[in-house]
């Protein structure tokens, strides 16, 4: 690397020499500080928000698009300082801005911003993080195109083109993320990494006003008068940005950053919710930017264009055939991919680029476009598919993106996308209208969209126009998938997908939430001479099973009948089927979606059949759980985790208190803590330690010895209760054992170590 270039202050009215000041150090380093904590307040705030709203992934979408949305914010404030005040005036106001943003210190959920309301969570989601941290998430974000606007007036050598400083401050970025999650988060509480944020924001103004010496110690020119050639496209430095150019940059910004927020909804819906899933992509993101934001790029634009049209031949493949891959290959491709269309879409950026002049525009168009992405996927999408069906659009989108080769224009391009068009209405209409015999057979279907894509992606390499219209001809064999028999229903929430799908042979039918089974009913029950009487709690829920074992220990300390018995998560509502005359019966449940599928009789018949009375709360379920009576419930089961995400706020000291508080003397609290990624007993064997439960810890396979083993499932449950005698028959059970915390610590609400739990189930595992 070249020798950065120093400067010192001019000599003060005594005559003394000023400090010198490595000018391009100070500058990489203070966008590197900049990037640093603007991506490290994402997870930190994210996760304090996170029990609001039951630690659903729709709460990272939505802090996806904000934190977007305050990013173009400052980067139109960047623009219009650069545009239209001089450097010393601008240097005044953003300092201004930075101390303003001292009165948000140190960073917390603001006052009144306690509950959430039960409709429109993305509204109310975005006004806290708004009041709670708009103003130092928007000064800190003015900072990437505002200091590389400010370099090039430092006479530095390679002040005529900084954009090579942008992906220096993705390192920032791209490091905060993982420290974040493999150091921060582990040892530090929420109120020490708050203060330490607010450190390093006073160590950022430092660092800004050092820029703001090495800019204002020598005269400014004006922009046009600044060295430079023209730009890749030509452009003089006098030239405004071109409206064909503004809207290359929208669509090249929009795809990668749509990209990221529903493949992360793709990734936990339909492959694995393995916990921080949503960092890999994000990730991935910001070290494409490090790759292609640098004078010499690693991989070059025309290599990309040239293998994304294979990459989409790969990426149609896992997606409508995840079946029939394992689960990691699914995963690696689908992230390699990923990899590849965002590294193209900001390589294409970057040799795009503009004068140093238009350097504050290009991004503030391409933030409008990231904004516009990030709209689309974590806001339109989910309330107009009831599917993850925005991330194979996306994919194919990014194919329209690349450049045109081989004699292709836009005119051509233009008129065979209009005739792609035509052709899918008319296949549509005629398949909806019945002119078109019905395509039979899944698989059939699925075939045909890859051999589309598959012969759309060899069309780009000579006929790119033809490719458009193949391309177009996919989407309503899409659509043909999502009237597949077997999908009886679909429903997409804030909290995830809800589908109620039937067995291959018919059998039996299921509630799945993402990758989880929320439970199953046998198909008889719908016969009206095979269904009189309750339909039998299958799935985790069967009368064999662990947390059925729970109740009924429960109902032999009360000498045969429960009061109040409190379930928080519905499922299905098969267990329900469980209760006895005389008991009172509440479901908490945070899903108004899945209330109204497992309501419905024609769905399932558990909640019709066993608890047609029962009182149904929507919401939270340690909010709701305030506002109850204390020393209400005789048994209370906590059955809350939805595709394996982890609400932690469920399982906090402070929670299980809270739960113990609404539980009567001799009554138990359950908690099923199933889970594919994490060990967790431990971590409630340590709140039970610390405030003096007894517990006991249950992990079999209760489908051994029953009529239908396939469809019992086994489960890990733990149990606590005040008082050993309280556990009554679990105590003769040699299933039911004691455990330790091992040295592991309690949750807390300032305090959770995911990782750790990751670590001591591979652990456990081997």
């Amino acid at each position: 690397m070249q020798q950065s270039q120093q400067t010192s202050l001019p000599a003060n009215e005594g005559g003394q020499i000023g400090i010198a000041i490595p000018v391009l150090q100070v500058f990489a380093g203070t966008l590197f500080l900049s990037a640093f904590l603007l991506f490290s307040v994402q997870p930190f705030f994210s996760k304090l928000v996170l029990p609001k709203l039951g630690g659903s992934p729709g709460v990272w979408s939505v802090a996806m698009v904000f934190f977007q949305s305050v990013l173009l914010l400052g980067y139109t404030y960047a623009h219009l300082l650069t545009r239209y005040l001089k450097t010393k005036h601008a240097i005044i106001v953003h300092t201004l801005v930075l101390l303003s943003a001292c009165l948000f210190l140190p960073l917390g959920i603001a006052s009144g911003w306690d509950t959430p309301p039960a409709d429109y969570q993305e509204i109310w989601l975005l006004g806290l993080f708004a009041v709670s941290v708009g103003l130092p998430f928007f000064a800190v974000s003015a900072n990437a195109p505002l200091l590389q606007a400010w370099f090039t007036q430092t006479g530095h050598k390679h002040a005529s083109d900084p954009y090579f400083l942008y992906g220096a401050s993705n390192i920032g970025s791209f490091a905060s993320l993982y420290l974040y999650i493999l150091v921060l988060e582990p040892t530090l509480k929420l109120g020490t990494q708050s203060l330490l944020w607010t450190a390093g924001y006073f160590g950022l103004v430092i660092a800004i006003l050092l820029c703001a010496a090495a800019v204002l110690r020598r005269p400014q020119p004006a922009m046009s008068d600044q060295q430079g050639g023209k730009d890749s496209e030509g452009t003089s430095p006098a030239e405004r940005i071109s409206a064909k150019q503004v809207f290359t940059y929208l669509g090249l910004a929009a795809v990668p950053s749509a990209l990221t927020i529903a493949l992360t909804a793709h990734i936990a819906v339909d492959i694995a919710s393995a916990p921080f899933m949503w960092v890999v992509p994000l990730s991935l993101f910001l070290l494409t930017f490090v790759i292609a934001f640098k004078t010499r790029p690693l991989i070059s634009v025309e290599f990309l264009s040239n293998i994304l049209p294979f990459a989409a031949i790969l990426a149609t493949a896992v997606i409508f055939l995840p079946k029939i891959l394992p689960l990691t290959f699914g995963l690696g491709a689908n992230l390699l991919i990923y990899f590849m269309t965002v590294l193209y879409c900001h390589a294409r950026l970057y040799q795009l680029r503009p004068h140093a002049s238009q350097l504050t525009a290009f991004y503030l168009w391409m933030s409008v476009g990231g904004v516009l992405g990030g709209v689309f996927a974590g806001l339109v999408a989910p309330n107009i598919f009831d599917w993850v069906a925005e991330y194979p659009m996306l994919m194919l989108a990014a194919l329209f993106l690349l450049p045109l080769k081989n004699g292709a224009t836009a005119n051509s391009v233009f008129k065979t996308i209009l005739f792609g068009a035509g052709l899918t209405l008319l296949f549509w209409i005629g398949l909806t209208r019945g002119w078109i015999p019905e395509v039979e057979g899944h698989e059939v279907v699925m075939v045909s969209i890859i051999a589309l894509v598959a012969l759309a992606a060899l069309a780009q390499v000579k006929w790119q126009a033809i490719s458009h219209v193949l391309l177009i001809l996919t989407v309503p064999l899409v659509l043909l998938l999502q009237l597949h028999p077997s999908v009886v229903h679909t429903e997409r929430s804030f909290f995830g997908v809800v589908k109620v799908k039937d067995t291959d042979d018919g059998t039996y039918r299921r509630m799945v939430h993402g990758t989880t089974v929320h439970g199953s009913i046998a198909m008889s029950s719908f016969e009206p001479e095979i269904g009189e009487g309750s339909p039998e709690p299958l799935a985790y829920y069967h009368e064999t099973g662990e947390m059925a074992a729970t109740l009924f220990a429960a109902r032999a300390s009360a000498r045969g009948a429960l009061g109040h018995v409190g379930v928080v998560g519905l499922g299905t509502g098969s267990f329900l089927c469980h209760r006895t005359p005389g008991e009172t019966w509440t479901v908490y449940e945070i899903d108004k979606s899945v209330i109204d599928v497992a309501a419905n009789p024609s769905y399932f018949r558990f909640i019709s059949d066993c608890g047609p009375d029962t009182k149904m709360v929507l919401g939270d379920a340690r909010l709701t759980l305030e506002a109850e009576p204390d020393a209400k419930f005789d048994y209370l089961l906590i059955d809350a985790f939805s595709s394996d995400s982890i609400p932690v706020h469920l399982m906090t000291r402070e929670a299980i208190s809270l739960f113990f508080s609404k539980i009567e003397e001799n009554g138990l609290l359950a908690m099923h803590i199933s889970n594919r990624y994490l060990e967790l007993a431990s971590v409630l064997a340590a709140i039970a330690e610390l405030d003096g439960y007894t517990i006991r810890f249950a992990s079999y396979k209760s489908g051994e010895g029953v009529e239908r083993p396939d469809q019992v499932f086994a489960s890990n449950v733990m149990v606590f209760a005040r008082d050993e005698a309280d556990l009554g028959p679990l105590l003769d059970d040699e299933r039911w054992e004691s455990v330790s915390s091992n040295g592991t610590a309690a949750w807390t609400d300032d305090y959770s170590n995911i990782v750790g739990a990751i670590i001591r189930h591979e652990f456990k595992k081997d």
